[in-house]
């Protein structure tokens, strides 16, 4: 038996026989050829290009009915990097320049590609180099097939089988389901990737992100896959066998237990009404927070609008995106763009070097100033969008009150423009701000007091403050949501928003962790905006929880000084029965 770990998504537990795919890494070697073969090369390439779209587009063909739009979207995406012009231009140039195969030039080209997407602080947009792998993975194959390699992919029933692979695209996610397969397994891959995405919106049991590993899985072996857990076990004994079987029922029953209290109030025991809202990225995860019982949206992050494209959207692209989520959720607050520097890509990039230091560059708020058409558009399309419901404005990584200054008289200007032109409009849209950047919390009263509300987004807040990258292996281990700087700049921000009564929610990880929920309920935190899958959670743990007899523990917890220490508090807090009005502090 081996115990495989990666990255748990989809949903569920799946047992099967592993059916090991040839979808493996293009890593051609470095093949030199004779001058006059060059153009052949050429040829060759442009043949695989056009077949590369053709098969993405009946692939797109083939995508269920009910299923969720952006699978299509996901495709189309594909396509357009394909037939996007540069790809096929820098390709050409070096084969020319390198006197090098098709193969080998693609192979150069994903290099220096990826090595750009790497250096981006972003997870999001770090993951990107995802996409530019699986498209020339996907040409790469079809120039196998042209020179004569066999194409070994299958079109058997994989209703019994578990599909283990070094990446999958969205088109082989699409093929594979269709295929009926029970899981799937990868070695690359992250919880934001796009085959992440469809495996939670198919509901499909799967783990990516296994680094190397799934070559200890062999064709035909007997293998488990845990969505919740990440873990991939080939070839279970008996005994654990029978525990998989034992934590479906659990994890069933968890889940119908959650479920109802799904149209419950999220209220404590002593009476205090928490918002609990939904962070939302694609349209599809509109059905996931209706499902949860999310009261609204307390981050719409914009940005995949501008992925995989040439162009950045219109208006009115923009604008009915928006509406859509504001008519399904009334309550939506939209994220203003948080590209730039590095994240200088698809239609938000602008030419230019990447950032030596790209998390300190000119990102989110600073890119949108400096690119104002891009921003003005965003941002009549958001008002346009708040005819329709309850809708708030964001603006990610404020550090200084000019930059908002000038963010308002960019909104009153657009909304003036609107008004002139006899558009349909909400001039009078909350603005509020994320503080995200340890200046603007230690300021925060100032923000508090410009601000229709504060929104702290601990993922930037921790790395800033600290100074690492919680993706960096190398320091991850460094990354404390429970540092005294961290809460004590988190605690900062809520008094502030309490001082000059704006509400304050918290939309970074923290708040779909629901071991803090009552540290941050102590902390005085009423808004929390998480993922949907985890708002249940939480939910059990706030209407468990007495914020009278929480409140009491957050300075002891602050002011240890030992991290260990810390996490045993945290953790004797989440262990006491609050609904024991004897509970005592802690012992």
């Amino acid at each position: 038996m081996i115990l495989l770990q990666g990255s748990g998504v989809g949903a569920g537990i799946a047992i099967g026989t592993a059916f090991v795919t040839d979808t493996a890494a293009v890593e051609s070697s470095f093949e030199v050829i004779e001058h006059d073969r060059l153009t052949t090369e050429v040829e060759l390439l442009d043949l695989a290009l056009k077949r590369t779209a053709e098969t993405l587009r009946k692939t797109r063909t083939e995508v269920p009915e009910d299923a969720p739009h952006e699978i299509a979207a996901f495709l189309e995406a594909h396509v357009l990097m394909v037939e996007d012009e540069t790809l096929r231009e820098e390709t050409v140039n070096i084969v020319y320049r390198e006197s090098v195969s098709a193969e080998t030039a693609l192979m150069i080209h994903r290099d220096d590609l990826i090595k750009v997407f790497e250096s981006m602080e972003d997870e999001y947009l770090r993951s990107k180099k995802d996409d530019v792998s699986q498209v020339i993975s996907q040409i790469h194959r079809q120039l196998l097939v042209l020179k004569g390699e066999d194409d070994k992919r299958t079109e058997q029933d994989l209703s019994e089988y578990i599909v283990v692979a070094h990446e999958l695209t969205p088109a082989d996610t699409v093929s594979f389901t269709n295929l009926k397969m029970r899981a799937f397994v990868t070695d690359l891959g992250s919880r934001i990737s796009h085959v992440a995405i469809l495996a939670r919106s198919l509901k499909i049991p799967a783990v990516v992100g296994l680094h190397g590993e799934v070559r200890h899985i062999p064709h035909g072996a007997l293998v488990a896959v845990d969505s919740h857990t990440g873990q991939v076990i080939v070839n279970p004994d008996e005994q654990t066998l029978e525990e998989l079987t034992r934590r479906h029922q659990e994890y069933d029953r968890q889940h119908q237990q959650l479920l109802a209290i799904r149209h419950l109030n999220s209220i404590t025991l002593d009476e205090h009404e928490i918002t609990l809202l939904a962070n939302v990225e694609l349209p599809s995860e509109i059905d996931t927070a209706l499902e949860s019982g999310a009261s609204g949206v307390g981050l719409y992050r914009t940005e995949y609008l501008f992925m995989n494209r040439a162009q950045s959207p219109s208006e009115e692209e923009q604008y009915e995106s928006y509406r859509q989520v504001v008519q399904a959720l009334d309550n939506v607050t939209i994220r203003t763009l948080d590209l730039g520097a590095d994240k200088q890509v698809d239609g938000g990039r602008r030419q230019g070097k990447v950032a030596t230091n790209p998390a300190l560059g000119v990102r989110a708020v600073r890119f949108c100033l400096r690119s104002p058409d891009m921003f003005r558009t965003q941002l009549r399309a958001i008002l346009r969008a708040a005819v329709y419901g309850n809708v708030q404005c964001m603006i990610p990584m404020l550090s200084n009150l000019e930059e908002l200054a000038q963010v308002k008289a960019t909104v009153a200007r657009v909304a003036n423009d609107l008004r002139k032109e006899n558009i349909e409009h909400n001039s009078t849209v909350p603005i509020g701000g994320m503080i995200e950047v340890p200046a603007a919390a230690i300021t925060a009263d100032q923000f508090a007091q410009h601000l229709d509300f504060l929104s702290i987004g601990t993922n930037d807040l921790i790395q800033y403050t600290l100074a690492i990258d919680r993706v960096d292996d190398e320091v991850n281990y460094l990354y404390d949501p429970l540092h005294p700087s961290v809460l004590t700049l988190v605690k900062h921000t809520i008094d502030a928003g309490r001082k000059f009564d704006k509400p304050v929610s918290l939309c970074g990880e923290m708040a779909s962790d629901s071991n803090y929920t009552r540290l941050l309920l102590g902390m005085g935190l009423r808004i929390f905006s998480m993922d949907p899958a985890t708002l249940l959670e939480v939910k059990q743990v706030v209407m468990s929880s007495s914020v009278e007899q929480v409140v009491g523990y957050v300075s002891e917890i602050i002011n240890c000084q030992n991290s260990l220490k810390r996490l045993e508090l945290l953790e004797q807090l989440n262990r006491i029965d609050l609904t024991d009005r004897s509970a005592k502090a802690f012992a």
